[in-house]
């Protein structure tokens, strides 16, 4: 648990630099990104919803309020000065160590409390490099954070595939080269850069 909420404060931290670096130009809010037909926007409110009010939710065991999710959080003027916020809100809530106990009711199924928690924590850095990529910046992930986002793209790559989350697997052209983080991303259907 402690490793992991780690990791959420690394990936949260880095979501909210790469936010502050996308705002700012509305026209980069079309912008095509590495998520299939997503324009930014699509991608920045998708971000938004699940890894910041989506994870304090889960935290707090409450549904997502139906106003959240048709909420275009782009429309705001400061919405990734917002978004930092909810993230250190959402980080906060899981700093509780009873958080992590237990299973949590996703509606069509119920999962480990932990597990739920290391799938958003991929998505923070999975999705906030498709951000990135898409806005000309580049992600930032330490050693410790991509090995284990590439743990949890390996064990759930084909069901994400299943529900059209990822993409078939991209091959690298040097993997001995490639970092873990590149590996998730490529195993995600992703292209990394260098």
């Amino acid at each position: 648990m402690t490793e992991l909420h780690a990791f959420m404060i690394e990936a949260a931290a880095e979501a909210a630099r790469v936010a502050r670096g996308a705002g700012g130009d509305p026209a980069r809010l079309s912008a095509p990104t590495p998520c299939g037909e997503w324009d930014t926007r699509t991608l920045l409110n998708h971000w938004i919803l699940y890894t910041s009010h989506g994870l304090e939710h889960r935290a707090l065991r409450t549904p997502l309020p139906e106003e959240l999710t048709a909420r275009d959080f782009t429309a705001a003027p400061d919405w990734a000065g917002a978004y930092a916020e909810q993230l250190d809100r959402a980080v906060a809530a899981w700093a509780a160590p009873e958080v992590w106990e237990g299973e949590l009711d996703l509606g069509h199924e119920k999962m480990p409390a932990a597990e739920v928690a290391s799938m958003i924590v991929k998505e923070l850095a999975v999705h906030g490099w498709d951000v990135a990529h898409a806005t000309g910046q580049e992600y930032r992930c330490g050693a410790g954070l991509g090995a284990f986002v590439l743990e949890v793209v390996d064990r759930y790559a084909e069901v994400y595939r299943r529900y059209e989350g990822f993409a078939a697997p991209v091959t690298l052209p040097d993997p001995a080269a490639a970092t873990a983080f590149e590996r998730a991303l490529a195993l995600s259907g992703r292209t990394p850069a260098r």
